[in-house]
């Protein structure tokens, strides 16, 4: 069970606006703190090891609310035949769902909303922030509340003061909330409002555009620098999407979930790939791959990937750790040959369902 500790700190001026305090279950602090306490179980863990130094805001009078970006949702593959990628989907990449004929598909319940917005206090005042809004109970079900939690301690554990510092290939979360309708509210600096796959999907249109219409530059030097400019910002995305990745699992952290839509660019100007910056955001599903955590068996979240490693063979903590790298380490196999095809094609020939399958064979 994820908890987010709320039992030792009090602020009155926030508690106009939340909700009463939530069963049993998982939830987020919704009030204003220095140090956020996060366990993993019932029992109270250690303070050292999940307590995140760094000061997040958890008093929503500090944010104000924007406009609404967008929404999505995932797909939860429920059967696997042979090795698969990963537990999770983003539902927005599921153009042809006959394409994964070898696994038993279905959208998912939790469907996630995205606003623009900006913090009104404190030594951050006038940030600009993406809220990522977690339906309520009714609307989600206990997995919405479970999503939230785990998203909010993973970043909280990534985020606290390391030898190596924060990474810069990490999206950063600044605070959160939890309104009364319990809806969870986190805010995440905004480095960016294109991800790696908006980025391919506008690239591959430019391409069918100027074919359709006869567009090919007779210069063919100019070809071939837009080629080459297009090339280097590829391995600038994916250098920093391995680096993300890699600080994750140097701190225990599997992602889950990696694709072009969970990378965030802050530029997609292919000129600009000296400033790229990329940042691995979405991390609902991440899975702690400590020893100590192994050892306690199998969570909701990750029991998918948990079974195909008992499927693939790997019973002890180590194997399963090893599994679970291995099983990311896949998925930016899947990332690296969505990136080196489908921005030089035109749009609609690659998605990366039909590379999954194809690399699935």
């Amino acid at each position: 069970m994820l908890l987010a500790s709320l039992d030792c700190f009090s602020f009155p001026s926030a508690s106009s606006m939340l909700s009463s305090p939530l069963s049993r279950n998982r939830r987020l602090s919704s009030l204003c703190t220095k140090t956020l306490i996060l366990t993993n179980s019932p029992s109270r863990t250690p303070p050292n090891r999940f307590c995140c130094t760094a000061s997040l805001i958890m008093n929503p009078d500090s944010f104000e609310v924007g406009k609404l970006i967008g929404s999505y949702g995932f797909m939860n593959i429920t059967s696997y035949s042979g090795y698969q990628s990963g537990m999770d989907l983003e539902y927005s990449s599921a153009v042809n769902m006959g394409q994964l004929k070898m696994q038993d598909v279905g959208e998912g319940g939790v469907k996630i909303r995205l606003y623009e917005g900006r913090i009104v206090q404190g030594s951050l005042k006038g940030t600009s922030v993406v809220f990522k809004v977690y339906p309520g109970r009714r609307a989600g079900g206990v997995e919405a509340d479970m999503m939230a939690a785990n998203e909010l301690n993973t970043h909280a554990v990534l985020q606290q003061g390391s030898s190596k510092g924060i990474c810069q290939n990490l999206l950063i979360l600044v605070g959160g909330f939890e309104t009364k309708t319990g809806e969870q509210w986190l805010a995440f600096r905004n480095d960016g409002k294109y991800s790696a796959a908006d980025y391919a999907k506008i690239t591959s249109e430019k391409i069918s555009k100027s074919r359709s219409i006869g567009e090919n530059s007779w210069n063919l030097f100019e070809q071939e620098q837009t080629i080459k400019r297009r090339r280097y910002f590829v391995i600038a995305l994916l250098r920093g999407a391995i680096s993300g990745l890699g600080f994750m699992h140097d701190h225990d952290r599997l992602h889950q979930s990696l694709g072009p839509s969970s990378i965030v660019l802050n530029t997609i100007m292919e000129k600009d790939s000296a400033y790229l910056v990329p940042r691995l955001r979405d991390l609902a599903f991440s899975v702690d791959i400590s020893i100590s955590r192994l050892e306690e068996g199998n969570k909701m979240l990750s029991e998918g990937l948990w079974r195909r490693a008992i499927t693939a063979g790997a019973f002890t903590p180590m194997e399963k750790r090893s599994f679970g790298i291995a099983d990311d380490i896949y998925e930016a196999g899947l990332l690296f040959a969505y990136l080196a095809f489908v921005p030089f094609c035109e749009a609609g020939i690659m998605d990366s369902l039909s590379l999954q399958v194809l690399f699935s064979r």
